[in-house]
């Protein structure tokens, strides 16, 4: 038998177990690189967000929003580590899950994208929208859009932000109503309607009545979901060391570690269509729109890395453990693709994996997880969409009958919308997604600008999120359906136009901020 620690007290031991001990190093080498990936993004977020503080310079002495504007509505002072939560959940939607596992498609490539897009594109884009969001009086995206991409551009996205928000509630409620349906038998019907019963509850009541309340219960099924899948992961290489009764499989760790390889069954090119499918995990602009909901409850700002780039980098780790969870179950991703339709149905390896390593009571915990991430996303959705169509006519909140005036249209709208089909509602969502994440880096690229401030941190993931929603645009055949060469002309002529307008927009430094 070969024992390591023979090779390390021997240096001249036997071949064969050379041999052996190169055999287990192969074998444990896409367990190093998955604990790698977690500790960059851990690491990342420490000195990065360092890095990223540095330039921003939060004042722990200033007076935020929720002090200043308190209404016991939606500008409340409230934990830090509720906040966080409360962010957390709504921006983990069905993203970080649904996404990872539709990336896994494309081999252990998108592994790379969750780690290195998470922390040089979601921190800077969530740190910076959230901050800013907080300076401006926790004013919502198309309002600081408008500050620093001009008025134009804050009417076009006051009109988008508004629509996307709408989809995304819409589209967190039809996900988790079909998976819940599959779980108890009851009518997927049923399902919506308790869903926007508990959307409509939580846009217009306080935000503090049910989200500071509620969210808390959510983050442990989160917690549990997570935990559940990590702890496979972490032991599966000593299955068979551990006692029996754990039922542990035993096996090996991301057995491809063949990262700069198309995989995808299809064919699917990685440049720009999985960059667009995974979308939360990495960088989301979704997240910009939900940033300023959290920015009217911080009491300091020195709680903003941890609020809003600690969010970012804890939803990384969630896409990053589920796409090497289903890369590892499945082996290939030909058989990925099999066992989730051809990407028709992420959640069938979500209930393959959690069934398989945590047993039946293991996996109702996960799917529970899996339900509260989009519907903990979608009332945060609906809730912003309320405070944006508020905004944008000058309407205050303060009591419910206002309330109401802007919410019991927009449900109907959304009961509307949810009789399409699903299909229709989610495919151009990764599209917009990333499109508004870019429209919000190149905002901060102005405001760093503005403040005589290193504007690369944001330059260059704008730059190259703009490239990928400029090609998708012009190559995807559900779109333009160029050939790949006029696209990536054309996309290269967007780029130049877009950044050297943005770049020319610094002007003197912005005395609307405090610096």
């Amino acid at each position: 038998m070969f024992h390591v620690e023979h090779f390390f007290l021997y240096p001249n031991a036997c071949q064969g177990e050379k041999l052996a001990y190169s055999f287990v190093m192969e074998s444990l080498g896409g367990y190093f690189y998955f604990l790698g990936g977690i500790a960059l993004l851990i690491g990342g977020y420490k000195w990065y967000g360092m890095v990223l503080e540095k330039l921003f310079r939060p004042d722990p002495n200033a007076e935020t929003p929720a002090v200043r504007l308190a209404d016991g509505v939606d500008y409340v002072i409230m934990p830090p580590w509720r906040v966080f939560l409360i962010q957390l959940l709504n921006i983990a939607g069905l993203g970080p899950v649904f996404g990872a596992v539709l990336g896994a498609l494309y081999g252990p490539a998108c592994l790379l994208w969750i780690v290195f897009g998470c922390l040089l594109g979601g921190m800077v884009h969530d740190y910076f929208a959230g901050m800013i969001s907080l300076r401006h009086k926790g004013e919502n995206l198309p309002e600081l859009l408008s500050h620093y991409l001009g008025k134009q551009a804050g009417w076009v996205s006051r009109v988008l932000c508004v629509v996307f928000s709408l989809l995304v509630g819409v589209v967190f409620a039809l996900g988790p109503a079909a998976i819940l349906a599959s779980m108890t038998g009851w009518d997927v019907s049923i399902w919506i309607w308790a869903i926007f019963a508990y959307y409509f509850l939580a846009t217009i009541l306080p935000i503090q009545a049910i989200m500071g309340k509620i969210y808390p219960f959510f983050a442990v099924a989160l917690i549990l979901m997570v935990a559940g899948i990590f702890g496979v992961l972490l032991l599966m290489p000593f299955g068979d060391l551990l006692p029996a009764w754990l039922h542990l499989p035993n096996g090996v760790v991301l057995p491809d570690t063949n990262f700069f390889v198309n995989q995808h069954p299809k064919d699917l090119p990685i440049y720009p269509v999985m960059f667009i499918t995974i979308a939360c995990g990495a960088i989301s602009g979704f997240h910009a729109t939900q940033s300023p909901l959290m920015a009217r409850c911080m009491k300091n700002e020195m709680e903003g890395k941890a609020i809003f780039g600690g969010a970012m980098v804890a939803e990384g780790v969630i896409a990053l453990i589920w796409a090497v969870a289903v890369l590892t179950f499945y082996g290939s991703t030909d058989a990925l693709g099999a066992g989730i339709q051809g990407g028709k149905s992420p959640a069938l390896a979500i209930q393959a994996v959690s069934q398989s390593w945590l047993g039946y009571v293991g996996s109702i915990l996960v799917m529970l997880g899996v339900v509260v991430l989009p519907i903990s996303t979608g009332d945060g959705a609906l809730r912003v969409t309320r405070l944006m169509i508020a905004d944008c006519f000058g309407l205050k909140q303060s009591t419910i009958r206002r309330r109401l005036l802007i919410a019991i249209p927009l449900f109907g709208a959304a009961i509307f919308i949810s009789r399409f089909d699903f299909n229709i509602i989610w495919q151009y969502f990764g599209w917009a997604n990333q499109l508004l994440a870019a429209t919000t880096l190149w905002a901060v690229v102005v405001y760093l600008r503005r403040q005589h401030r290193a504007p690369w941190v944001a330059a260059v993931p704008a730059m190259f999120l703009t490239s990928v929603v400029s090609m998708y645009l012009f190559s995807d055949r559900t779109m333009c359906g160029l050939s790949d060469g006029y696209a990536m002309i054309l996309s290269f002529i967007v780029l130049v136009i877009v950044g050297s307008v943005c770049f020319g927009l610094f002007g003197k430094n912005d005395q609307s901020i405090k610096d």
